[in-house]
């Protein structure tokens, strides 16, 4: 096989598996009432702290009005609140309450395990070498 035949091969692949694992997150995350977009916005609360709303949508690849939409929901389902920067009042703040924290503490558990289970095939060294060959290519291609 040609070396361009290779890659357009792998692509393909690429592709469904993409997908396949796309599809099984998505119904990871809806076992718990949350859209990925809304779960990646608790996850990363739950895990790094207040994170200011502007700054949201480049740490989970969003678009800022679409992290307005998911704090909206979010701030609605009572697992965040949105805080103003007392330094600054033009930066606000999405902030995971003790709500966002007991269900993240209960969940989070079971989708790690969730994902462990996508990737049980592949041994330690597999996904070490995996997530290396894949950081390479994003980063030729600028991401």
């Amino acid at each position: 096989m040609e070396e361009q035949d290779l890659s357009l091969k792998l692509l393909v692949v690429l592709m469904k598996a993409e997908h396949a694992v796309a599809s099984a997150t998505q119904a990871d995350m809806k076992r718990y009432g949350l859209t990925p977009s809304e779960f990646a916005v608790l996850e990363l609360l739950y895990h790094k702290g207040d994170q200011p709303i502007q700054q949201l949508g480049k740490r989970i690849l969003l678009t800022s009005g679409s992290i307005t939409y998911v704090v909206d929901k979010l701030e609605k389902k009572g697992l965040l609140e949105r805080v103003r920067c007392t330094e600054d009042r033009r930066v606000v703040y999405a902030s995971i309450n003790e709500e966002g924290k007991s269900f993240m503490a209960r969940v989070f558990p079971q989708h790690r395990e969730s994902v462990h289970n996508m990737f049980e095939q592949l041994s330690y060294e597999e996904k070490e070498t995996m997530i290396e060959l894949l950081k390479r290519v994003g980063l030729s291609l600028g991401e």
